[in-house]
């Protein structure tokens, strides 16, 4: 695996071109920022409504409507939900596309599932932080970075991967290391990572866990610190050590019966339901069901979101969070 640092890339590369962020949200202000603060031109699309205008505005960013944004850049880079890109880009980017643009994304859903198509005289390329926009900001401003990968979907002039490599140079991404990758291998690997891991199958495991607590008689409170609280000292020990570096860290007994109970809980038939996931990724069940999600007003996904914030253990948890001081309420 090569990795990809400064003196990959050259930042001269975008001088004289002018990159628009769509979208000023943690994604968009972080690339906006770092990349005017790296030296780069750098303008803001937004709706004219939007709450945003304001805020980007006293950064010290020029911001226009999005479609004007599309009109003055060479370089577009769509940092917005991934749900409202196809329409934005039907409405406001494609009939503001000139020969030789650039369209730039930081995840491939849209471009990997056929949402979006550009022409084929329009560059296509990804710039992926490998972390929330506000530690990628934050990160920049301290002089270090956030490793990132890229990716070319489509290379009309043949010179995109000097002009990602710089993208990538001028968000911070090459001061830690950048990764090639394709559109398809970020999206699925990083759609599987979300549902089956990052946000479905740890979510899972946490309640599971507390409510197998609670039917026993253990007290809900007991079962908030032992199943959830708990789980950022360990996900941050993983984070700095790896797996081997949190069993290294806890007790000898919390590394014994982690390591022996733990495959009891992740087993075969939790592999399989996993590489099912992967399969519904992979064939484009899970896009297509997405898609339909949003074209049907999302009842289905709003009833998820009631259904989860009713939860006992987000009830507990709400009361026992209000006793630490320590974490912020916004």
């Amino acid at each position: 695996m090569k990795l990809y640092y400064d003196n990959d890339a050259d930042l001269t590369v975008l001088k004289g071109k002018t990159v628009a962020v769509l979208g000023y949200g943690s994604q968009g202000h972080a690339h906006a920022l770092n990349l005017h603060e790296s030296g780069v031109s750098v303008i803001v699309g937004l709706r004219s409504d939007s709450r945003s205008r304001e805020v980007a505005q006293k950064d010290g960013l020029a911001v226009h409507d999005t479609a004007e944004a599309v009109k003055k850049a060479d370089i577009v880079m769509v940092l917005l939900p991934d749900e409202k890109q196809k329409d934005v880009y039907e409405k406001d980017i494609r009939p503001n596309l000139q020969p030789g643009n650039a369209l730039a994304f930081a995840h491939g859903f849209n471009i990997h599932f056929n949402q979006i198509v550009p022409p084929e005289n329009i560059g296509v390329f990804m710039v992926a932080p490998k972390g929330p926009g506000h530690l990628v900001r934050r990160v920049y401003t301290q002089g270090a970075g956030v490793p990132c990968l890229f990716a070319i979907h489509q290379d009309p002039d043949d010179n995109l991967r000097d002009v990602a490599l710089a993208y990538a140079m001028g968000v911070g991404g090459t001061r830690a290391g950048v990764i090639e990758t394709t559109f398809e291998e970020e999206t699925e690997s990083d759609l599987f990572g979300e549902q089956a891991v990052l946000c479905g199958g740890v979510t899972e495991l946490i309640n599971t866990g507390f409510e197998v607590l609670v039917k026993a008689g253990y007290r809900p409170e007991i079962a908030y610190f032992e199943c959830l609280h708990e789980m950022k000292l360990i996900v941050d020990l993983m984070y700095e050590g790896g797996i081997a570096g949190m069993y290294h860290s806890v007790s000898d007994t919390a590394e014994y019966g982690g390591m022996t109970s733990g495959p009891k809980v992740i087993n075969a038939d939790t592999r399989k339901r996993m590489e099912e996931i992967l399969e519904n990724i992979q064939n484009g069940n899970f896009a297509r069901e997405w898609i339909l999600e949003n074209k049907a007003g999302r009842a289905s996904h709003e009833a998820l979101r009631r259904k989860h914030s009713r939860l006992p253990i987000e009830q507990i948890g709400g009361e026992l969070r209000n006793m630490m001081s320590w974490i912020k309420k916004d």
